[in-house]
């Protein structure tokens, strides 16, 4: 085992944590506002049968880790259980305890704040090797045994969560606030696990490759790689160039072929992620 790289998931499990509390304690549950996976569901039980929303997510989520043991992993899980252990600790100890007041009673402020919080922490959490619970566990266990994809099994948990926050609090309304919230969460992960990059990945296929590699490397000083390859119709040669740049740079590599190449065709890509020369760790 490898102690900087635990000390690191450490780190990462307990700023996820306590932002995933903040965002609950703070915005969503005092506006009655539910965000996806258990602490949605936490949030509606909440409103339902008045227990401590902290402790609802570790009842809920005990079961599912207890089966998914081998699944996940021992290490994973052990660090799963760790970061939902905090939260709910977290949790509990904000509202109950401590009795944080709610940041801001208007709705649009709490819905976008706290899906923000809710990403992040969840973000951070799955930095750190480590599952917030709840449907992303069930998510696994049922991909395992079916032929839906992980994805596809939180979507219709989600769902089921936004249409049931409308029933619960009579107020269809929320289960759309619940609808936007869930959204700034799930694009607040995807920045935390791949970053904020602004470069796109560009494929052009060219029969001058040679010359636009050239220009490119000349007047965007970018380094990229030349494939071969065989088209679909009647088997022709083609030659693509792969090539990273910049957002801002996109125009000028836009006119570079223009002028040197017209006929070429140009496919301009988002980047995930990158790592090595410079990106990533």
């Amino acid at each position: 085992m490898n102690l900087r790289t635990e000390a690191r998931n450490i780190l990462y499990i307990s700023s996820g944590a306590a932002a995933l509390a903040l965002g609950i304690v703070l915005f969503l549950a005092p506006n009655r506002i539910a965000t996806g996976g258990t602490p949605g569901i936490a949030i509606l039980l909440n409103y339902l049968i008045n227990l401590p929303i902290g402790s609802l997510m570790l009842l809920i989520n005990l079961p599912l880790l207890l089966v998914s043991g081998k699944i996940l992993g021992k290490a994973f899980a052990f660090r799963s259980v760790s970061a939902i252990f905090l939260t709910s600790l977290l949790i509990d100890l904000f509202s109950e305890i401590l009795h944080f007041p709610a940041i801001s009673h208007n709705t649009l402020l709490a819905t976008l704040y706290g899906g923000i919080a809710v990403g992040v922490g969840v973000g951070l959490i799955l930095r750190g090797n480590a599952s917030a619970g709840g449907t992303t566990i069930l998510a696994r266990l049922v991909a395992a045994r079916s032929q839906y994809k992980p994805g596809q099994v939180i979507l219709v948990f989600d769902v089921f969560i936004i249409v049931a926050s409308g029933f619960v609090f009579q107020d269809i309304e929320r289960a759309l606030w619940s609808m936007i919230s869930i959204y700034a969460t799930s694009k607040c992960i995807d920045m935390i696990l791949t970053g904020t990059l602004s470069e796109k990945i560009v494929h052009i296929a060219s029969n001058r490759a040679d010359l636009l590699s050239q220009k490119i490397i000349e007047q965007l000083g970018q380094q990229g790689t030349i494939l071969t390859g065989t088209g679909l119709y009647k088997e022709e040669q083609k030659t693509l160039i792969f090539v990273t740049v910049e957002a801002r740079q996109i125009t000028v590599l836009r006119d570079i072929i223009r002028n040197n190449d017209p006929d070429a065709f140009m496919v301009v890509m988002d980047a995930a992620e990158m790592l090595g020369r410079g990106h990533g760790v």
